[in-house]
């Protein structure tokens, strides 16, 4: 039976997150300063041109699926890779210290830019912080750490934006923010879940030890228009 997590960015776009994005019943997906990801409601024809309606020439997309991506002859697909989607299967209940740990708001943007500028933890932009709750570290006021709420759908929300500067790796920071994380939204009574690229080896590891498990693997397409005499 499909669930909200077998379709998180439409469930996302559809529901909590709607104010974030654009699209009708058709194809939906987030503005451009929010997020790159999109959806269809089918792999139908004409899912996929509503979709091709909202993306300004030359802009691109990404969107998740189980199989193959068809598309339609104005647009084009570019597989990106797989993309494990893991779930925390207990909750969490431990104390965490968060003395050195601040909440990020639109005065941190330039700097979380920054940090993921530097680090490359996936896609950001200047209104990704607003899709949740974004936490970080400073040291000498320049942020080194953060993490936060990318997605979130009735029941479940994502972490998103794990991050840390490579002069403080190795010290526990990611875990630290993630806890944190996990608390705040199991508190509120979500369960907390994540994506990451199934090569990502290092952070797959983390996350497990964190205490999330493999739930699905996603297919990654990036969606374009197409060229002339090009199609998916």
């Amino acid at each position: 039976m499909k669930t909200a997590l077998d379709r998180p960015i439409w469930t996302a776009l559809t529901t909590k997150q709607a104010h974030l994005g654009l699209g009708d019943a058709l194809a939906r997906r987030f503005h451009p300063d929010v997020a790159p990801f999109a959806a269809v409601a089918s792999d139908t024809p004409d899912a996929w041109r509503a979709l091709n309606a909202l993306m300004q020439p030359g802009e691109q997309v990404v969107v998740l699926s189980t199989d193959a991506v068809a598309g339609i002859d104005t647009l084009q697909a570019k597989r990106v890779g797989t993309i494990h989607q893991m779930v925390a299967t207990q909750p969490f209940t431990q104390s965490t210290d968060d003395s050195d740990v601040i909440d990020l708001g639109p005065a941190d943007v330039d700097d979380m830019l920054a940090l993921v500028q530097r680090t490359k933890p996936g896609p950001f932009a200047t209104r990704t912080r607003e899709m949740g709750h974004y936490i970080g570290i400073r040291e000498h006021g320049e942020l080194v750490a953060m993490a936060g709420e990318r997605m979130a759908i009735d029941g479940h929300v994502e972490i998103s934006a794990v991050c840390v500067d490579e002069r403080c790796r190795g010290r526990g920071l990611a875990g630290k923010l993630m806890n944190i994380l996990r608390g705040e939204i199991g508190l509120r009574g979500d369960t907390p879940f994540l994506h990451v690229f199934s090569h990502n080896e290092s952070a797959i590891g983390l996350y497990e030890r964190l205490g999330f498990e493999l739930r699905h693997a996603f297919t990654l397409t990036q969606i374009s228009h197409a060229e002339p005499g090009n199609k998916c």
